[in-house]
């Protein structure tokens, strides 16, 4: 599906984590009117802080919550044109780090339109610092703050749990296979920060980013599990394809069938519903916990 291919495409592009900057290099919009947000997360945070009333557009990977799919679409957030995003005439433009193309952004920089930039960070202090910033953006310090401190409770918890994990599973992340090439994460990347979070361990660490695995690569790094996205489309496989690929099969994931999808933006949104997501993927590696 076109979805999955941007979401994809999204992953490819913008793969290597960046440390998190401080929430304090932000200041409150002159003019939160109507903004445009660039990010999935920005968007899901913005809605989480009440100020949905403020978007304007947003860009093509904002899929959560659903009242944002009716938002005009200013298109991919690692492809942007300016003159589509200024279309919407916006007084203020929060983007994600790591969106593109540079020349783009040094057009919408210097458009007279105030412009500000929400570091990237794959995770549980980058969420945060990312909600701070966000409320920062918008003069919401408090609900941003009471919202953060929620998800500290909740990333807390997790790590409680985490922690006692014994015997960590190794996760192959396969973010797509096309005539049996498996395209899978390295470090580095929102599936490599998402593993981690929910205690286990990225079965590839020899690269960082996303790239083609060979059959002997699949075959070393042996996972106990492999995760995907939900989304299929011409990028995707069925459970069958990937159990019948010669390395796969060979694995400890392929031997005892243990695939795992889940929703892409959700898994790897890195936004207000990561500590959820995480936990959720807890509970598909190492059975629900016991409250």
């Amino acid at each position: 599906m076109r979805i999955f291919s941007s979401f994809a495409a999204v992953l490819m592009a913008a793969s290597l984590s960046v440390a998190p900057l401080s929430a304090a290099e932000l200041h409150k919009f002159a003019d939160a009117s109507r903004l445009v947000s660039i990010g999935g997360s920005l968007t899901e945070i913005i809605y989480e802080l009440g100020a949905e009333g403020t978007l304007v557009a947003r860009d093509q990977t904002a899929l959560y919550p659903e009242a944002a799919l009716s938002l005009p679409d200013v298109g991919y957030m690692r492809a942007l044109a300016p003159e589509g995003v200024l279309s919407v005439n916006p007084t203020g433009l929060l983007v994600i780090e790591g969106s593109g193309p540079p020349e783009a952004l040094e057009v919408l920089s210097h458009a007279g339109v105030e412009y500000q930039t929400v570091p990237e960070g794959y995770s549980a202090e980058g969420v945060l610092t990312k909600v701070r910033a966000v409320g920062e953006a918008l003069g919401l310090e408090d609900k941003a703050e009471a919202l953060a401190k929620k998800l500290e409770g909740e990333f807390a918890a997790l790590k409680t749990r985490t922690d006692a994990v014994e015997a960590p599973k190794k996760v192959l992340f396969i973010l797509s296979n096309q005539g049996g090439q498996i395209q899978a994460s390295g470090t580095g990347t929102a599936a490599n920060g998402i593993i981690a979070l929910a205690g286990a361990e990225n079965a590839v660490t020899e690269y960082e980013g996303y790239r083609p695995l060979s059959e002997e690569a699949i075959t070393a790094a042996a996972p106990d599990v492999i995760l995907l996205m939900d989304r299929g489309g011409d990028h995707g496989a069925t459970e069958t394809e990937l159990l019948e690929h010669p390395a796969i099969a060979l694995t400890p994931a392929g031997q005892n069938k243990a695939i795992y999808r889940m929703d892409g933006a959700y898994l790897l949104g890195f936004g207000p519903r990561t500590a959820a997501a995480a936990t959720e993927l807890a509970d598909h590696l190492y059975g629900q916990a016991s409250h």
